[in-house]
């Protein structure tokens, strides 16, 4: 939706594992729990990258600066929750062609 969103996707891609792992395995539910409000398009390339470059990167950025991951938070369970998102994400998909317009 705009650059600054993406910028935002990337930064958060960068400094928080989890939200990276979970963004890997469902980018339009981890980007919509966060309120992050990215087009198809945007979704489909930050999708593309590699999931491996960015964590090495990550590795190489001063700890103070990246989110503390937190027992038990990894990445998303429960298939039942995921596809009542899922199901609410395509019914706004649908409505108005713009995925992650963030929780109700």
């Amino acid at each position: 939706m705009s650059q600054q969103a993406v910028e935002r996707t990337l930064g958060k891609l960068l400094t928080d594992e989890a939200f990276r792992e979970r963004f890997f395995a469902a980018p339009d539910l981890a980007s919509w729990e966060v309120g992050l409000q990215l087009s198809a398009v945007e979704l489909e390339a930050l999708s593309g990258l590699s999931c491996g470059a960015l964590a090495r990167l990550s590795e190489q950025l001063d700890k103070r600066i990246c989110r503390v991951r937190l027992e038990g938070s990894g990445p998303l369970s429960g298939s039942d929750q995921r596809e009542g998102h899922l199901v609410r994400l395509e019914e706004r998909r649908q409505g108005g062609g713009v995925l992650g317009l963030g929780p109700r």
